[in-house]
């Protein structure tokens, strides 16, 4: 088990190894998250919308 000091070494050195996103790979990133999410809630709304038609149909 290492001393504090060393453990702290050992994380900064760690740390400095991590490739960090840029700024633009950031926001390109969050606007690809928000489209994929915005399409999938779209696509189970027609589903819901689509099997509650059935369904009426069915036994309306």
């Amino acid at each position: 088990m290492a001393n504090p000091l060393q453990f702290l070494q050992q994380v900064r050195s760690e740390t400095s190894k991590i490739s960090w996103p840029s700024r633009r790979e950031v926001v390109l990133t969050s606007i690809m998250v928000l489209v994929l999410t915005a399409l999938t809630a779209i696509f189970f709304s027609l589903v819901d919308w689509g099997i509650r038609f059935g369904v009426g149909q069915l036994l309306g």
